[in-house]
């Protein structure tokens, strides 16, 4: 809603009534509505100040309550923020409020049909990358993991991981038997970690991941590596996925909901 309309709504005694489009909404709902978009269309500029209340009251034709509780729905949002004594401004959408969602323009790659194949399971060494990024000492023995994803029989994500090695957890068998990407995902079905850790990056693939995901050496991925926590937060598993990248795109809301 622009303030055009908003000031269109209707008037009473010369002064702007905020009057339902559908005949249902409540006053309230519709001026918050309408000073959210003032916000997020930049008609209200971030760290700028709102008209006053009574400005408002005369413009909407609404009580002080009316409007406060519209205020304090925008400010719950995040939209805007009231400062004692001097009004309330406007504020920016903030990044660290966005959601962010890693999805496939193919279909929902967390459906059942997205299948893992186990391609190898072995003990090794830990080198000095392992070492760092597990806590264990080098030369310490870990599982080493590679991982196939298939999606509509075909590769999508190629996935490498180092697990520290504890002879009295199952956890290994569990994983040997994971068949299906949203079960290795789902961490109670699973029986993976409480906690971790995920960095996005774009990678050129080297000539082992390529071949694994029929894709020319050198070739443009997405690599999603991670790092999983036990309960007591000791990293127990590092490894990463690289995605094809014309299978994967990254889409962000911005704000709060």
């Amino acid at each position: 809603m622009s303030i055009r309309q908003a000031r269109d709504l209707g008037t009473i005694d010369g002064l702007s009534q905020a009057q339902p489009a559908n005949g249902d909404s409540p006053a309230y709902l519709r001026i918050a509505a309408a000073l959210a978009d003032r916000v997020t269309s930049g008609v209200y500029s971030a760290g700028g100040r709102l008209p006053s209340q009574t400005e408002l009251c005369r413009e909407f034709g609404v009580s002080p309550m009316t409007l406060r509780r519209a205020l304090t729905i925008v400010e719950n949002r995040g939209l805007i923020s009231g400062e004692k004594g001097r009004g309330m401004f406007a504020r920016s959408p903030n990044l660290s409020d966005s959601t962010f969602r890693l999805d496939s323009p193919v279909g929902d790659w967390l459906d059942e049909s997205a299948e893992i194949r186990l391609l190898s399971a072995e003990m090794t060494r830990a080198d000095d990358r392992i070492s760092a990024m597990l806590h264990v000492p080098i030369g310490e023995r870990v599982i080493y993991l590679r991982r196939l994803v298939l999606y509509g029989g075909s590769p999508a994500m190629y996935h490498r991981e180092y697990i520290t090695y504890d002879p009295r957890r199952p956890f290994v068998e569990a994983q040997l038997q994971l068949t299906s990407l949203h079960a290795f995902l789902d961490s109670g079905r699973a029986q993976r970690f409480p906690r971790g850790e995920l960095t996005l990056t774009a990678v050129n693939l080297d000539a082992e991941s390529a071949e694994a995901l029929e894709q020319p050496e050198g070739a443009l991925a997405l690599c999603l590596e991670h790092t999983f926590q036990d309960s007591d937060r000791t990293v127990v598993s590092w490894g990463w996925f690289l995605l094809r990248a014309e299978l994967f795109r990254l889409r962000a809301r911005l704000g709060p909901e």
